[in-house]
């Protein structure tokens, strides 16, 4: 099973709709970089693991192009083999994309709880996760609401 990264996007929405345990339940851990935890601000549960990424000069190349958060998550993703990361910002997947680092996105996880099982409903969820700010395009939406059929 792929190793999961998560930047701090992800983190929070589904901390504030009451869901960042579905992490838990779909993979089972997930790592997240020091600076990820710095900008989550929140307790960090036991089942994620806080690394440090290794190449702190090709950290510093990523931030020209991304935020910290993103950038530490691209930078770490490229030095954990086998892994798949959470990102959600598009300039951060676009750039993700052309190192050819495999991604979701925080809807992408809401989806694969569905197909497993672990929610009921993506409607319901992706109600929550508008009501808590995140934006959700309405050909997304549609497409998430297909599951749900």
């Amino acid at each position: 099973m792929p190793k999961v990264i998560s930047n701090t996007s992800c983190l929070i929405v589904l901390d504030n709709i009451d869901m960042l345990g579905i992490l838990k339940e779909l993979y089972g851990s997930i790592i997240i970089t020091k600076e990820v935890s710095e900008e989550f601000c929140r307790t960090i549960p036991d089942w994620i693991d806080v690394r440090e990424v290794n190449d702190q000069k090709y950290l510093e190349l990523l931030k020209n192009f991304v935020d910290l958060g993103e950038a530490s998550t691209i930078a770490l993703s490229v030095e954990i083999d086998n892994s798949i990361t959470i990102l959600d910002d598009l300039k951060a997947r676009k750039l993700a994309k052309k190192l050819n680092i495999k991604m979701t996105g925080t809807l992408g996880v809401i989806i694969n709880a569905k197909k497993r099982n672990k929610i009921s409903c993506t409607k319901e969820v992706l109600t929550k996760i508008k009501d808590a700010g995140f934006r959700v395009s309405k050909e997304l939406e549609n497409e998430i609401l297909k599951y749900d059929i």
